[in-house]
């Protein structure tokens, strides 16, 4: 799953212009002069090309250039066809029986005898989704099958849950209903690779990618510059007939100074931006969120609601915990949450780029948000002591060393947080790592007090609540808080199960209120996506995943954005 910093990663399209450490070509490096290249920076990095890798922004984004999927998202976030024709799903909700669309080729790549990518069949499915179940391959996407599939007698997967009886018809088997199976075929867990490029390659596959996407592999010089160019026999077209995607080539450069990237992108030199940090926004936003008047008409910005909740988790493991750790009492969590004035958060520190988590942990970008119904914590520093003085802890006395773990980016927000704490007389320690090993800390429980974000997976609020189900502990799982509540896993059975969209939407608002009161994390806010586009970019539509798809992306002028440099 992936699991997102607190501030939104702000993308620009730079040419790349610092070395980097490995460089893998396919072929000679490209003259891109005169062409539509469309460019964007992942701060972040880019840690693979390999959809079994794509947990974060960087890797998702780059794996829906190259590869495909049976379903993928609309821009209303609605999920839709793609390399799938027709597709049946039995009463019982148990068996999905898929008809492929003929004529889709991979990649042309050395991996093939011939040199030419083959057509894409069943089979290439069943190996691609069994791919993402192979222990050796260890891929951060496993959870998306591995407890929803047929397993055997002995509790282990059924090696028939996903088989193909002809070449253009996948079958695959769950163990029980999966409400929203659909939605999780859209992600890129679940795209197409063909097994000789990974014969081939192996591990190395990471940096050879072989897909069925708009854009096919052409170099990456690892952190300095990614180039994509165009697929020529792509198997899709526009409403008009003309062949996709219309852009020659796709650079992502890898530039890690944030403020660099929105100052390049103010030069004119980006085509787009995604997002920008905190620090940055006083550059050109107004405290209401605004854009600065000297901006205006400079460019195009967007803002929409996006499918991200920030918030700070509790450990509620007492095998991990002691018994008598005040994260166990509930009021002392309830006080905790009750202390935070997060309206002057959002403001103070996004320029109101965000929406204060007076609710769930459900945001508001998603259908299932009703702030009306799951009432959560707003600024109230009486309550906060009368909970706390209830607890036990009058005025903080006899309260254990607290510390909590966060990142370099999120310091702003742990320190504000840490002086709305010290009011009510609970004091805590600031510990900061980088992002790999705050996620390791977090990921395998060696930490009980941490910063969080989650960002969904896909458009059902049931990724957001699966945060907390008993049986998805983490490492395996995304319950990195080890909450455990019967009431709490009897709903989420339920709703899994219920296939009426309208009846689960009720039985997520249970599941999201019962989490409100028994606070396993503290809610900060839900984010907001800023997109800064320049003007001459047409077909690059917002979504509220922050979804990077440039499949019809277009410049309004003739000549290209720019040519590579570098």
């Amino acid at each position: 799953m992936m699991w997102r910093l607190f501030c939104i990663s702000l993308v620009a399209l730079i040419a790349a212009s610092c070395g980097g450490n490995k460089q893998q070509n396919n072929g000679d490096t490209a003259d891109l002069s005169g062409k539509k290249v469309f460019r964007y920076n992942m701060a972040e990095g880019q840690s693979s090309l390999d959809p079994a890798f794509a947990r974060n922004q960087a890797n998702i984004w780059a794996s829906t250039q190259l590869y495909n999927g049976l379903f993928e998202l609309s821009k209303e976030l609605h999920t839709v066809p793609c390399l799938v024709d027709s597709w049946e799903i039995t009463e019982d909700g148990l068996e999905y029986t898929f008809k492929l669309k003929k004529g889709v080729f991979f990649h042309d790549s050395e991996a093939f005898t011939d040199g030419k990518g083959r057509e894409v069949k069943a089979a290439d499915f069943v190996y691609s989704f069994k791919r993402i179940l192979d222990p050796n391959i260890a891929s951060t996407g496993a959870w998306v099958f591995n407890d929803k599939v047929k397993r055997s007698g002995d509790g282990e997967v059924d090696d028939d849950w996903v088989t193909a009886p002809e070449d253009y018809t996948l079958v695959v088997k769950l163990e029980r209903p999966f409400a929203p199976f659909l939605e999780i075929l859209t992600m890129p867990y679940a795209f197409v690779i063909p097994q000789e490029a990974v014969d081939k390659y192996g591990k190395d596959f990471r940096i050879h990618p072989v897909g069925t996407g708009p854009f096919k592999f052409k170099s990456w010089d690892e952190g300095n510059s990614l180039i994509l160019l165009k697929n020529e026999n792509y198997w899709r077209k526009d409403e008009s007939g003309n062949q996709l995607p219309y852009l020659d080539a796709v650079q992502v450069s890898f530039i890690n100074d944030k403020n660099t990237e929105l100052l390049t992108f103010q030069q004119g030199k980006l085509d787009f931006a995604s997002g920008i940090l905190a620090r940055s926004a006083d550059a050109i936003l107004k405290k209401d969120g605004s854009l600065k008047e000297e901006y205006v008409g400079k460019f195009k910005v967007e803002k929409v609601d996006y499918m991200n909740t920030e918030y700070i988790g509790l450990l509620l493991d007492k095998d991990l915990t002691p018994a008598d750790h005040p994260f166990h009492n509930k009021k002392f969590r309830q006080a905790l949450s009750w202390a935070i004035n997060r309206e002057e958060m959002v403001s103070y520190l996004l320029n109101n780029v965000g929406t204060p988590g007076h609710s769930g942990m459900i945001p508001p970008a998603m259908s299932a948000f009703d702030d009306n119904e799951v009432v959560g914590y707003s600024y109230d520093v009486k309550k906060a002591e009368e909970l706390l003085k209830e607890a036990g802890y009058p005025e903080g006395k006899g309260l254990p060393e607290l510390k909590i773990y966060t990142t370099a980016q999120s310091k702003p927000f742990v320190e504000y947080l840490q002086k709305q704490w010290e009011a009510i007389g609970v004091k805590i320690e600031i510990e900061i790592n980088q992002v790999p090993t705050h996620q390791e800390l977090v990921d395998n429980s060696k930490v009980n007090f941490f910063r969080g974000s989650w960002l969904g997976d896909y458009p059902d609020a049931e990724n957001y609540l699966a945060l907390f189900y008993s049986k998805n502990f983490s490492p395996a799982g995304p319950n990195k808080t080890h909450f455990v509540n019967e009431k709490f896993d009897s709903l989420y059975n339920a709703a899994i199960l219920e296939t009426d969209g309208f009846a689960r939407f009720d039985i997520y608002l249970e599941m999201d209120k019962l989490i409100v009161d028994e606070a396993p994390v503290i809610v900060l806010f839900y984010d907001e996506v800023i997109r800064l586009i320049q003007n001459n970019v047409v077909g690059l539509e917002p979504n509220q995943m922050n979804i990077l798809n440039l499949e019809r992306v277009d410049f309004t002028q003739s000549e290209a954005s720019a040519s590579l440099e570098g």
